[in-house]
């Protein structure tokens, strides 16, 4: 079991690395302000259910397949941007065509889960970011390091679902006040569309060398 002062420390540098705004609260608050509270806490549930899938991967060592190969790594790192910009590029196109508004409402909340999903479990950088932060908080002579990283995971994952729904519960008020305002929508539209593109596009040219405090 980890010691409880080595747990502290884990959940105080984790509560700073989810406050800190980074591609996952973009990503949620940006369905928020174009789709609502609804779209938002979905979007929560699907990113959160990939970063957990991602927290039992460099766990029990798979992750550490995907790192090793630079042809793997790529691979899923431009398609999962690819998708970003694939979405940005359709967010813009429905603002200009008129047609977003009929589009929001008949996009359905499974849809909205399955894109935020396949968003982060396409990013390799969540699988490093994983792969690089738990390790430093287990320790060999408190029991089975699996058992140790699989816990920090799932308590990431938990804090992280509290965070990111902060989030998504204010931008939607916020965007809900606003959204009889006609200059509002379109801006919300657009805003959307830049950040799943801006997002792609950094997603793209990020390498396996490092990773960003702000990466959650």
């Amino acid at each position: 079991m980890i010691e409880p002062s080595q747990l502290y420390l884990f959940m105080g540098a984790a509560l700073i690395l989810l406050l800190a705004p980074g591609p996952a609260v973009l990503y949620i608050t940006a369905r928020s302000a174009s789709q609502g509270r609804m779209a938002g806490l979905v979007s929560v549930l699907a990113i959160e259910t990939a970063n957990f899938l991602q927290a039992v991967a460099a766990a029990l060592g798979l992750s550490a397949i995907l790192l090793s190969s630079a042809l793997a790594f790529n691979a899923v790192k431009y398609l999962g941007a690819a998708y970003l910009i694939y979405l940005g590029i359709r967010k813009l196109l429905a603002s200009d065509n008129g047609l977003e508004d009929k589009a929001v409402k008949q996009e359905s909340l499974s849809r909205i889960y399955w894109q935020g999903f396949a968003v982060n479990i396409l990013n390799p950088k969540t699988a490093l970011f994983f792969f690089a932060f738990l390790p430093q908080f287990v320790d060999p002579a408190r029991g089975n390091l699996i058992t140790q990283n699989l816990l920090l995971g799932a308590l990431f994952v938990g804090m992280a679902i509290i965070t990111d729904s902060i989030y998504a519960l204010l931008t939607s008020s916020i965007a809900g006040k606003l959204s009889g305002n006609r200059r509002f929508q379109k801006g919300g539209r657009y805003f959307a569309g830049l950040v799943y593109i801006g997002l792609g596009i950094t997603t793209a040219l990020t390498g396996k060398r490092g990773y960003p405090p702000s990466l959650l």
